[in-house]
């Protein structure tokens, strides 16, 4: 993949924790992957913006049972990561 060189202004207690948490992977790398990370969030704001200009906001009880789903899919993931160490690493 092609890369290129730019310059940023970070401030610099931001900077020495972010090197701190970078360490084996390396700064460029770290901050392409939060970069990549954002992007795709804003990408994911604008859907939810025009879902809701589509189809209406959703209700508190839409809301409530989104997050009752989204808790059972971080248990499977948790149960299914645990078992994973477990097993010495076979897929669940």
């Amino acid at each position: 993949m092609a890369t290129k060189k730019v310059t940023v202004t970070i401030p610099e207690d931001l900077l020495d924790e972010i090197r701190a948490d970078a360490a084996e992977r390396g700064l460029s790398a770290y901050v392409a992957e939060a970069l990549r990370f954002k992007r795709d969030r804003d990408r994911l704001l604008e859907l939810v913006d025009w879902l809701q200009e589509e189809h209406g906001r959703i209700t508190k009880d839409e809301h409530g049972a989104a997050l009752v789903e989204l808790d059972e899919l971080d248990a499977e993931h948790e149960r299914r990561r645990t078992a994973g160490k477990h097993n010495g690493g076979e897929a669940a």
